[in-house]
């Protein structure tokens, strides 16, 4: 029998007029800037898994504030099928900080976004793609 997918989260937040990505400290993807996220823990809601890991990654706190997407590619993660819940973040506290998985964390413009880990940079078209009306 196979293994079940794994399920994953990753979170979007703007500040600045640009989006908060953290460089990986870990493989696969080390020193690749990435959106803040990770695994769903057992028991754990995607909501507060997303809540958690942006914590735990960027020093940031944050409350959910809209669904962005799902994303299931069997091959976007080179560990094996992931499933990934993406949400749009509010900040509500906290100092911006590379912490747990990230080496750094820091505000990208959103016309300079790095080469991104995983399927992230696709993540962030199809987010800015439907949001590309709101930012005036």
């Amino acid at each position: 029998m196979r293994n079940s997918p794994k399920l994953t989260v990753d979170g979007i937040l703007r500040r600045a007029g640009g989006i908060i990505l953290i460089r990986r400290k870990n493989p696969p993807f080390r020193g690749c800037y990435a959106l803040p996220g990770g695994f769903v823990e057992h028991g754990e809601t995607v909501e507060s898994a997303v809540v958690r890991e942006f914590y735990e990654e960027t020093g940031l706190r944050t409350k959910v504030k809209s669904l962005v997407g799902v994303y299931s590619e069997p091959d976007r993660d080179p560990r094996g099928h992931t499933v990934t819940v993406v949400f749009e973040l509010d900040s509500i506290g906290g100092k911006l900080k590379g912490g747990d998985d990230a080496a750094e964390a820091k505000v990208f413009p959103i016309d300079a976004l790095p080469e991104l880990a995983f399927d992230h940079a696709k993540i962030l078209f199809d987010y800015l793609n439907r949001n590309r009306f709101n930012d005036g």
